[in-house]
């Protein structure tokens, strides 16, 4: 039997072909569906049996574990999840992906694949020309859900059928009879292939492909399955490389509870196929899962039962998994608190899935330009030099920060502007951008106050008392401003804010505005009234009213752009 380069060009592009589909197949859905899932993670994680649940739901609808623990440990992130929640839904998800073994085992070898997949395309391709957006997502689902099969019969063809030649696989002889470094080592083959493919399903299709044609023997495959669940922890680890710690945690919590899972079932193995083979044979219509035929069934039975046995064992032990992660990933000890972003960790979600991160990122940055008044009220009242000179730094290095937030935000979003979304999402990301760059001229506001107050401290001008009364009250006018302003930025439901509130503040802000306008100029001429300090007086109170306008402005941001 004759195998050349040709050949393995065949079963390359046959596999690109599945793993597309299923990359178009999971991007649709999570369009079409985007903010319900994120509902799904919030509502349905108050414990991690829910939490299972909720993982097995996602990635059975969204058919790619990988997208799932990447949306998990993004939320982690984001500080939407607790490390013990996100245990929960890694775990769901490790069930959830056995679907899609299921799928392949029962359709992809027991029907004719075209027989579904162009009626598919008869249904989804009308679908994409919808002028409705959810509509047109679901239509991209299912001829992603198309491409995936038709992928999944051109691997079968190109696939050499080798039954007729066993002997080519005498070699496999020499590697099964070590033991249970055999199956390490099977494991070992299977963990490579699904890093270098970068879908646990995509891998999962090779090793049934592979079963079926006859290539592989049972307890080989089966170890390969077992390397597959170890390998697909590679895409959340990646994920969190550019996260924070807590991510960083998350992902290791599946990294764990995967390589556990594997280390007791290679020892068990020898043990449990024999069970499982007499289970299958006995009671699901005498399936044979050491025969070709039955392989495929007899796969997807034993990753199931391995993954729910997986799971049933280690969720009680979640408060220790998520310590060993603790301790496996201590805190840098920097401080994150501003020097950069903190919850926008990686561009592989959707539009639709990585506003949620946009949002947090956006509330801090409010947070963060907020305390930039407190530093300008602290340098008004400093009387020393030296408290002067750090509240002078600490307004200069915040306005460089409020500078790279702006930039590093808007660079995210222009990247998930690239691909397509909702117009809900479109909106949404616009919104963002336009709160940065009000958030961003506040933070030049307080940069420009506080080189007004240097130059007051260099020239020896001093305010009279009730022109730091007057400041004051202003400052405590624009605080509570701003708790208004990160209170309608966190709210998730941008629809639902009701900025009234805001516009109340900002009127208190135009009235204390006013009245110290007219206190200015009444006392202009009086010989105890300082012309130099009205000059400073009128400039703060006057920069103190810009930033009031531009903190209305977040508020009305959010609610101008939602229909």
């Amino acid at each position: 039997m004759e195998f050349g380069i040709s050949d393995a060009l065949q079963i390359i592009g046959s596999l690109a072909f599945f793993i597309y589909g299923m990359k178009m197949m999971s991007e649709g859905v999570q369009r079409a569906a985007g903010s319900q899932l994120r509902n799904i993670l919030r509502a349905m994680t108050k414990n991690r049996y829910l939490g299972v649940l909720t993982g097995f739901l996602v990635t059975a609808l969204v058919q790619s574990s990988s997208a799932s623990t990447v949306m998990t440990v993004s939320f982690v992130n984001a500080g939407l999840l607790s490390l013990v929640e996100s245990a929960g839904i890694m775990m769901g998800a490790n069930i959830g992906t056995t679907v899609t073994g299921w799928i392949i085992s029962i359709l992809g070898f027991k029907v004719k694949l075209s027989a579904y997949s162009i009626p598919l395309f008869a249904i989804g391709l009308p679908m994409l020309f919808s002028k409705f957006g959810r509509l047109k997502y679901w239509g991209e689902f299912i001829i992603g859900f198309a491409i995936l099969f038709m992928g999944l019969s051109f691997l079968k063809d190109a696939v050499p059928d080798i039954k007729s030649n066993p002997e080519i696989l005498d070699f496999l002889q020499h590697f099964t009879e070590w033991g249970i470094w055999s199956r390490i080592l099977f494991v070992f083959i299977g963990a490579i292939a699904t890093i270098v493919v970068q879908s646990s399903s995509a891998a999962m299709a090779i090793t049934l492909t592979l079963c079926a044609q006859g290539w592989l023997p049972f307890p080989i495959a089966a170890s390969m399955i077992l390397g597959e669940n170890i390998g697909t922890t590679i895409t959340a680890e990646l994920a969190s490389i550019v996260g924070n710690t807590n991510a960083k945690r998350s992902a290791r919590i599946h990294s764990m509870f995967n390589i556990i899972g594997v280390t007791w079932m290679v020892i068990l193995l020898p043990i449990l196929l024999p069970i499982l083979s007499y289970v299958l044979q006995n009671f699901f219509g005498a399936i044979d899962p050491y025969s070709p035929d039955g392989m495929p069934i007899g796969l997807s039975a034993f990753h199931t039962a391995f993954n729910l046995t997986n799971v049933l064992l280690l969720l009680g032990f979640v408060p220790l998994l998520v310590k060993a992660a603790i301790w496996s990933v201590p805190s840098s000890g920097e401080d994150e608190e501003t020097e950069g972003l903190k919850f926008i960790s990686t561009g592989t979600l959707t539009p639709e899935l990585a506003t949620i991160e946009v949002q947090k990122e956006v509330a801090r940055f409010g947070d963060i330009v907020s305390r930039m008044s407190g530093f300008a009220f602290s340098l008004l009242n400093a009387n020393k030099d030296k408290k002067k000179a750090k509240f002078l730094k600490k307004l200069s290095k915040y306005e460089e920060i409020t500078d790279n937030f702006e930039l590093e935000i808007t660079q995210y979003v222009s990247k998930l502007a690239d691909k397509k979304m909702t117009n809900k999402t479109s909106r949404r990301l616009r919104s963002f951008l336009n709160m940065c760059n009000d958030l961003e001229r506040i933070g030049d506001l307080y940069y420009q106050m506080s080189k007004i107050l240097e130059k007051k401290s260099e020239d020896g001008i001093y305010f009279l008392p009730e022109q730091r009364n007057q400041l004051s009250t202003m400052f405590e006018l624009i605080n509570s401003a701003f708790e208004i302003m990160i209170e309608n930025i966190s709210n998730p439901h941008y629809d639902k804010v009701n900025i009234q509130k805001a516009i109340v503040a900002e009127e208190a802000i135009n009235t204390q505005r006013d009245l110290m306008k007219e206190y200015n100029l009444s006392n202009l001429g009086t010989p105890e009234y300082n012309v130099n300090s009205a000059m400073v007086f009128n400039s703060m109170f006057s920069v103190l009213e810009k930033i009031g306008d531009h903190i209305i402005n977040v508020s009305e941001d959010i609610t101008g752009n939602i229909e």
